[in-house]
């Protein structure tokens, strides 16, 4: 067991620190210029940073409210009242009773919301292409993992509780633990045979066979380098305008982080950016707790079919969420 006196940071000595110190401001200055945020529109946009990241999270939530916005943000709730009442008045937003708590209500963009934060998404990714497109894939790697340490080491108590997980894109070895965790995990809790693993690996096979980083995805999620979830968003074989959602998957050891939300709602951001117009899905019934994900962030059942496969009687759906 640690002491005290173990589990306190190391003190620097005085004058390591200021060194410190200036290497800190410097970095923040370097930063803030490189990526813009002292423009008085974010991207040459006509909104703010403090307005882009409201228009993020109410494009990313099912129906907020201001107290969750407020929270996730760390932000004055009195400002943010501000913020959301001049996006009233631009018709960005609109403002409906709860379903849950008529003390409340749930705060909807707009028509005209959709599309701001569209074109702000747009914008970042573009720079983001920008920056990441000037480097070298070693450089790259480099800076990446840099700003993955910064964020791990800079993370509160209360934040690691809330998000302990960072995502990533996948990399080589990824996808020979997608198709043993997905095989292992299913056969435990389910019963389901060797056929779902080769669906699985085959699955993966295709992705990385025809990847088309434009236009598809892979999530990996971590902590502390070990992964613990993934999802995938491929392009439609015969639908150009209509993206897959596959293989979302946590383990179990990762459950109640709202790490599924998490995954779901970044295929959804990345299909709007990519230009598509609807996501759908195929699941099976029994997997209840995946459903109230996909209800969560906007799907719809659209389909039942009853099927043999996995080594047992299924009942396979279909759900769709339309983009526009």
């Amino acid at each position: 067991m640690l002491d005290n006196s173990e589990m306190q940071p190391q003190q620097l000595a005085p004058s390591a620190l200021t060194e410190d110190m200036a290497a800190f401001r410097r970095f923040n200055r370097m930063y803030t210029r490189f990526i813009g945020t002292l423009q008085e529109g974010l991207l040459n946009s006509s909104y703010s940073l403090a307005e882009a990241r409201v228009l993020y999270e109410l494009a990313n939530r099912e129906a907020p409210k201001a107290k969750e916005i407020a929270e996730e943000l760390g932000m004055d709730p009195g400002y943010l009242s501000r913020l959301l009442g001049k996006f009233e008045r631009d018709a960005l937003l609109k403002r409906k009773a709860s379903e849950q708590d008529n003390r409340y209500a749930d705060l909807i963009l707009t028509r005209r919301g959709k599309a701001a934060f569209r074109e702000l998404n747009a914008l970042s990714d573009e720079q983001a292409r920008k920056v990441l497109g000037r480097l070298l894939p070693g450089e790259r790697t480099r800076f990446i993992q840099s700003m993955l340490a910064i964020e791990g080491i800079l993370m509160t108590n209360t934040d690691r509780n809330r998000a302990p997980f960072v995502l990533r894109p996948h990399r080589v070895g990824d996808m020979g633990w997608v198709v043993s965790r997905e095989g292992a995990v299913y056969a435990e809790e389910y019963g389901w045979d060797d056929t779902f693993e080769a669906l699985v690996a085959r699955v993966v096979a295709d992705f990385l066979t025809n990847f088309d980083p434009k236009r598809e995805r892979c999530w990996i999620a971590e902590v502390e380098g070990q992964s613990i979830g993934h999802i995938f968003l491929v392009k439609h074989p015969e639908q150009p305008d209509v993206a897959k959602l596959r293989l979302l998957f946590v383990e179990p050891s990762a459950r109640g982080m709202r790490l599924g939300h998490t995954l779901v709602n970044e295929c959804i951001q990345f299909a709007r950016t990519a230009g598509y117009r609807r996501i759908v899905l195929w699941t099976q019934s029994i997997l209840v707790a995946a459903h109230s994900i996909y209800r969560r962030a906007g799907f719809q059942l659209v389909r039942e079919e009853p099927h043999h496969s996995f080594g047992k009687d299924l009942i396979g759906q279909t759900w769709e969420l339309e983009l526009t």
